[in-house]
């Protein structure tokens, strides 16, 4: 009886090749896939982390104009007094001012008013805030990067004539003492926040007299 051999055909060398190909072709497509996956989830990130601090950033600041207090501070000599609210626009400290409603943090009694500050440094926006209002030299202020990429932050302040200007205290007052000048408080204050991230944002906070 004639036995006939069964050939047994495997795959050919072009075959193989065409099969790797077409795998290397899918590992590629996938990896290009996971990698705008976690591109997009990276851009996601950055951005809802930049948009809690200009959240947070214009919250503080709103805070701080809305509790204005009308107490001027001695400079550090002790000589002179400041403005309850200094505005120089065009500097790297575009606001400081005297604000109300400070929570007390210890069981030592002290005044609910805080000085504070911000400045421009580098495109980060940073609040100081000092812990006596009539410091001295050697009186040091606490420092807070409220926010990142911030192009510029500009103030206007409604006059009691309700005229917008970017000075204070006003100089349509000059006629008034000295005193009263620094004690002087717009009716509001509009605050514009330059960002590189949300372009511009624009609040308005009304000061209560």
């Amino acid at each position: 009886m004639n036995t006939r051999a069964k050939c047994v055909q495997g795959f050919t060398l072009i075959e193989l090749l065409v099969a790797l190909f077409v795998t290397a072709i899918m590992f590629a497509i996938g990896y290009g896939a996971l990698s705008e996956v976690a591109r997009h989830r990276l851009e996601i990130k950055n951005t809802q982390t930049s948009l809690n601090e200009l959240q947070r950033a214009v919250r503080v600041m709103a805070d701080d104009l809305g509790q204005l207090h009308p107490r001027p501070i001695r400079d550090p000599l002790g000589r002179l007094y400041a403005s309850a609210l200094v505005a120089e626009p065009g500097t790297p400290s575009p606001i400081a001012l005297t604000r109300g409603g400070r929570p007390p943090t210890s069981s030592h009694a002290r005044s609910s008013l805080q000085r504070v500050e911000y400045l421009l440094e580098g495109g980060d926006l940073v609040r100081f805030a000092w812990p006596v209002l009539d410091r001295v030299q050697s009186t040091n202020a606490s420092r807070r990067v409220l926010m990142r990429g911030v192009r510029s932050l500009e103030f206007r302040y409604l006059d009691d004539q309700g005229e917008w200007r970017t000075d204070w205290p006003s100089p349509a007052t000059s006629s008034a003492s000295e005193e009263v000048r620094q004690r002087l408080r717009p009716r509001a204050i509009e605050l514009t926040l330059n960002t590189d991230q949300h372009g511009a944002i624009r609040r308005i906070i009304e000061v209560p007299q």
